[in-house]
C-alpha cells in the first residue's frame, strides 16, 4: 500500500535532499521562503504516507479516526471526552511521574508505563496534531524499503502505529514493548484491521538471535535502565548487516516524563565495541540515527 506511487522509496531521504537544496540557498540561488516551501511539501508527503496507513476505512481524517479507534477499545461512544483525556494525557502523566514515581525504583516505573493515560498520549501523538516528530517512522520505513529489508521490530512499541506502518508496506513486523496495556491496545488495532504481527512482551519474554533486518527505538533509549545492555539484546536480534534506527540523544526535558538517561556517552561506546557502526544520521529533521550490525 502505497499511496504515493511505486517509485516514492526510490528517491531520496527527505534530510539529505534538503541539506543539498539549502546550499542553493547558500549560493543565492534559491530564497529561504522557496526552501521552506519544498520542506512542507516533503514533510506533506511523509504526513500523506503515515495517514493513509493508520486510516481506518470509512474516515478521511486522521484525528477524526483515531479518536474513534481509542473510543472503541475504551468503551466511550462520546469523541469529544475521548479527545479531551488525549489533550489532558501529557498534564495527567507528568503529574503522576513527579507526585509518585521514584525514578529509582524500576517496578514503579514498570508500573507507570501501564497508566491508561499513557495510550491516550501516545495515540494523541500519533494524530500529528501538536508535531509532526513519529514521521521519523517514515524515514525509518523509506530507508528499510530502499535496503530491501523484510524482518522488522519496533522495539518500544507504545501502541502500534509504527508497526502498522511497516506492515501496510509488507513487513513482517514484531512488537516490543514492557507495557503489558499498551501493547494490549496495539494487538487490538493489528485484529481490527485484519492484519497479522507478533507481540512480545519484554518483561516476560526475550528476544530471538539473529531475527531482524531492521529494528526501531523511536525515542525509547533516554527511558531506559540499561541502555548499554539493550543496545546488547538488540544487537544480538539483528542478522548481519541489520539495521538499529533510533534517536540516541540525552538532553534533559522537563516536559518528558520518565526520561532517566542523561548521558548517552556509554551508549556509544557500547555501539563501538560491538560493531554498530553509524551509516546515516537525519541531521536536518528528525535527528535519527541509523547503525549497522557489521
Amino acid at each position: 500500500m502505497n499511496a504515493l506511487g511505486a517509485d516514492w522509496f526510490s528517491r531520496p531521504l527527505p534530510s539529505d535532499y534538503l541539506k543539498e537544496l539549502w546550499k542553493s540557498v547558500e549560493r543565492s540561488e534559491l530564497s529561504a521562503e522557496d526552501f521552506a516551501l519544498r520542506q512542507a511539501a516533503l514533510v506533506l508527503e511523509y504526513r500523506r504516507l503515515w495517514e493513509s496507513a493508520l486510516l481506518l476505512p470509512g474516515f478521511s481524517d486522521l484525528k477524526e479516526s483515531l479518536l474513534f479507534e481509542l473510543g472503541q477499545f475504551t468503551g466511550n461512544t462520546d469523541l469529544g471526552d475521548v479527545e479531551r483525556k488525549c489533550r489532558q494525557a501529557a498534564q495527567q502523566v507528568e503529574r503522576e511521574w513527579q507526585q509518585n514515581v521514584n525514578p529509582a525504583d524500576q517496578h514503579a516505573v514498570e508500573r507507570f508505563y501501564e497508566l491508561e493515560d499513557g495510550i491516550f498520549g501516545n495515540l494523541w501523538w500519533h494524530t500529528l496534531c501538536e508535531d509532526d516528530s513519529p514521521l521519523a517512522y517514515v524515514t525509518a520505513l523509506h530507508f528499510a524499503t530502499q535496503r530491501k529489508c523484510h524482518r522488522y521490530l519496533d522495539f518500544g512499541s507504545g501502541v502500534g502505529s509504527g508497526g502498522i506502518v511497516f506492515a501496510r508496506h509488507g513487513f513482517d513486523v514484531t512488537l516490543g514493548e514492557i507495557s503489558s496495556s499498551r501493547l494490549g491496545f496495539a494487538e487490538w488495532r493489528f485484529k481490527r484491521r485484519g492484519m497479522l504481527a507478533n507481540f512480545i512482551d519484554l518483561r516476560t519474554s526475550t528476544l530471538s538471535e539473529l531475527a531482524f533486518d531492521v529494528i526501531t527505538a523511536m525515542d525509547v533509549f533516554e527511558h531506559l535502565y540499561d541502555p548499554v545492555g539493550t543496545l546488547e539484546t538488540l544487537w544480538r536480534a539483528l542478522k548481519p548487516k541489520g539495521l538499529l534506527i533510533g534517536r540516541f540523544d540525552a538532553e534533559p526535558d522537563d516536559d518528558r516524563a520518565g526520561h532517566i538517561v542523561h548521558d548517552m556517552r556509554p551508549s556509544v561506546e557500547c555501539m563501538n565495541r560491538l560493531g554498530l557502526v553509524e551509516i546515516w544520521r537525519d541531521d536536518w529533521i528528525w535527528g535519527h540515527w541509523v547503525l549497522q550490525k557489521a
